[in-house]
């Protein structure tokens, strides 16, 4: 199959977050399998999502060293969106391809699939990895597991390219994210007994206005970075629910707020300040209220920024390949601080344009899919 038909299948695979992506998974392994790749799967602690680490070894059967292609399975959800055609059925129309995840990132995985069969029939001094994930779209929570797994097992790579869409262009930095849910507990009263109770959504709506605030701070005075296209470090609660009846003093309250820091701003440090609010002043003042108030942060997933060294071998080939010298930096997020945490040299570069991403009647162009053909082309012909 070539790159399109190869996007068609997967795009017909509803890959939502929310969902299973064992189709997916299992359908990618026997094909690789095929081919003699060796493989295997890191799962998640339900048993229904996967992440696929594969290695075409160098001729010479080497399976250290060499480069990983990653991308990840999942999408964003499609409700609510007004979509022109079935986001899971690709449709072409005047050079585009139009599908839940065209851009967003199974164009980089079809390319990749669709030139295995050239791959294997070339010489090569260095293998070829290809790396899978489960939930990047919420957080980044199935990359950890398999990266976990790859430190186990001893596995060196050289290098390795995240295939998030950036148009074909060299993207070396971007900001971490971070997530957390908190929940604040008080004390349930019938609202005519306000005294009575402790208003845990009055009290999470303090601690909300205490990290806008923070995220003033952050626009305000910095640090910034001019290369991103928000230079400095941004603060946001997203979801919020509480409460059972409009004349019931709410007993709980559970929002989850989210900060992408810039690389070098560690996520202690922001952190500590939304803590140190709680401890210092929402905690004493609600338990004037009721002594067994209490407010409990989680944190749900951390993805680190990344800053690529213009020194690796891999920046520099990359940006030989595409001829793209510009230093770009992005405010959103993506796996490949995760690989270069672990100390492979990571960069990203991929099909499609970002600002196509999650937005009904998402789609690439043909064109883009040619690139990055001819891109991970020469990419593997390097080795």
């Amino acid at each position: 199959m070539n790159t399109r038909q190869w996007l068609e299948k997967l795009v017909a695979f509803d890959t939502t977050s929310r969902n299973s992506n064992l189709e997916l998974i299992n359908t990618v392994k026997d094909y690789l399998d095929s081919f003699g790749l060796q493989s295997w799967l890191t799962m998640n602690p339900e048993g229904n999502k996967a992440n696929l680490f594969a290695t075409l070894p160098a001729s010479n059967g080497e399976t250290q060293g060499g480069i990983v292609l990653s991308g990840h399975t999942d999408v964003v959800p499609v409700d609510g969106q007004d979509w022109h055609t079935n986001p899971f059925q690709l449709v072409e129309k005047d050079g585009l391809l139009y599908g839940r995840g065209t851009c967003d990132m199974k164009g980089f995985i079809a390319s990749a699939l669709a030139l295995l069969p050239e791959w294997t029939k070339q010489q090569r001094n260095k293998p070829i990895h290809f790396a899978l994930s489960y939930d990047e779209e919420v957080g980044c929570a199935g990359a950890p597991v398999m990266i976990d797994e790859l430190k186990k097992r001893g596995q060196q790579v050289d290098g390795c390219v995240v295939g998030e869409p950036t148009s074909m262009r060299v993207v070396v930095a971007h900001k971490g994210i971070n997530l957390f849910t908190c929940k604040v507990h008080g004390k349930a009263a019938h609202s005519s007994l306000t005294p009575r109770g402790c208003n845990a959504i009055e009290h999470a709506a303090r601690l909300i206005c205490h990290i806008r605030d923070l995220a003033d701070y952050y626009r305000q005075q910095g640090p910034f970075d001019d290369k991103y296209d928000v230079p400095f470090t941004t603060m946001t609660t997203n979801l919020i629910e509480g409460g059972i009846a409009v004349n019931t003093i709410p007993e709980a309250c559970t929002f989850k707020y989210e900060f992408r820091n810039l690389p070098g701003i560690p996520v202690e440090e922001i952190q500590s300040k939304v803590e140190r609010y709680v401890q210092e002043e929402l905690l004493p003042r609600m338990q004037k209220e009721f002594p067994d108030a209490k407010v409990e942060i989680t944190a749900n997933s951390r993805a680190p920024g990344l800053e690529a060294s213009e020194k690796a071998a891999i920046t520099a080939l990359v940006r030989a390949l595409t001829r793209d010298n510009e230093v770009r930096k992005v405010a959103y997020g993506t796996e490949a601080g995760l690989f270069e945490q672990i100390g492979i040299p990571t960069i990203v570069c991929g099909p499609g344009n970002i600002e196509q991403a999650h937005k009904p009647n998402e789609f690439i162009s043909l064109e883009q899919l040619d690139e990055c053909d001819n891109f991970l082309r020469k990419l593997v012909a390097s080795l």
